[in-house]
């Protein structure tokens, strides 16, 4: 199971960490291995959120999400993505742009690359900000989750979820407050503009993804996939025995493809404090790009591991945790359009929800009697 879903996270992490020693020696080496670790430590609750969807999404999707989808995330999320936001925000040419990124000692306007991403920064905040908020809000406002892990705090927001627009009359609220508070001087109306396109991408994205599922496009599947169901179903003993998750109808289609659109949302979300955080360590954006790529690799490996293992069924307040991080994260990234946020900081805030959201899970299994791998049926919650 390991070496099948970490295998090309493996081989991609000796061939970038030879082509970083052959191109740039011991130095290159250590700074795309650092690059790499800053990527995981930082993203280690995005392969959570990403698991909790992609267990919904057939097995042909998921392929999708390793493939093609790491391609996006690594070259569309952490190389063309800052370029494409630098040429229109700073109003250079995208020739220029490249010619600016990968020879920084040149100067266009006396402001470098990194300082043309960092101007963008208020935009881009207000959009990633948004856009994470809305996921927290609307798992705050769910009153129909199976678990819970904050009882009081969490009954509560669930009966407010009665009220289906709350969430996106609370995050607009906040953009306003934070455009009219936090902006820049004269970047109020960007910020405004890059929080609305950001609500915008959440609730298209969702909207479409949950129409299509709700109105039959889970019935579009493949004869193999109708075969495996029916397995599945003829088998119910055999099929609890293992260690993932019951048997249940996963996304195909236009259901799985807007899912699909929504985790690589998600990561563009999730991945630009990194690539900020990245210029810290150094400007050559070839190392950016390869250390950050690989690190990548990990996260969306880790996020299949854990569908396959069934880990979020064994452990159920992870998701939780990482739906805590993400609060945060939009908190902190809403934040650091006025004030700078050091990347550690959002780190250790994730890893910390997510430990304690996993010792949680221990600790409920060891009540209850429940053992990781098993899918008896569970007692219900103290």
């Amino acid at each position: 199971m390991v070496i099948r879903t970490f295998g090309w996270s493996f081989g991609v992490t000796v061939a970038g960490l030879a082509v970083a020693a052959y191109f740039w020696g011991a130095t290159g080496f250590g700074i795309v291995l650092i690059l790499s670790i800053l990527e995981i430590s930082l993203s280690f609750d995005n392969a959570v959120v990403n698991a909790t969807v992609l267990k919904k999404m057939n097995a042909f999707w998921q392929k999708m999400f390793l493939t093609v989808g790491i391609l996006i995330a690594v070259f569309g999320m952490r190389l063309v993505f800052p370029l494409l936001i630098v040429s229109l925000t700073a109003g250079i040419g995208p020739v220029d742009v490249v010619d600016l990124a990968f020879h920084d000692d040149k100067m266009i306007d006396w402001i470098t690359y990194a300082q043309h991403l960092d101007e963008a920064h208020p935009a881009i905040a207000a959009f990633g900000g948004m856009f994470l908020l809305m996921i927290f809000l609307d798992f705050m406002f769910d009153d129909e989750r199976e678990h819970r892990w904050i009882g009081p705090l969490e009954r509560f927001t669930g009966k407010l979820g009665n009220f289906d627009v709350l969430s996106t009359l609370i995050a607009l609220i906040t953009l306003v407050v934070v455009a009219q508070t936090l902006s820049p001087a004269h970047k109020e109306g960007t910020v405004m503009v890059a929080g609305v396109l950001g609500l915008i991408a959440y609730l298209g994205v969702g909207g479409l993804s949950d129409y299509f599922e709700t109105h039959g496009t889970l019935a579009h599947m493949n004869e193999e996939e109708e075969e495996a169901e029916a397995a599945a179903a003829a088998e119910p003993a055999k099929a609890e025995g293992r260690g993932g998750p019951k048997p249940v109808q996963l996304a195909a289609g236009k259901a799985a493809f807007f899912m699909f659109l929504y985790l690589e949302v998600l990561d563009a979300s999730f991945s630009f404090d990194g690539v900020v955080g990245a210029f810290a360590i150094t400007q050559d954006l070839l190392m950016i790009t390869l250390g950050l790529g690989i690190g990548a690799m990990y996260i969306r490996s880790l996020t299949v591991y854990l569908v396959r293992q069934g880990t979020l069924d064994d452990y159920v307040y992870l998701e939780h945790g990482a739906m805590y991080a993400i609060g945060a994260l939009a908190s902190i990234l809403l934040l650091s359009i006025k004030w700078e946020i050091h990347e550690v900081i959002t780190g250790v805030i994730g890893v910390g929800f997510i430990g304690v959201a996993l010792i949680s899970s221990i600790m409920r299994n060891k009540r209850i009697g429940h053992v990781p791998g098993q899918n008896g049926q569970a007692a219900a919650d103290a």
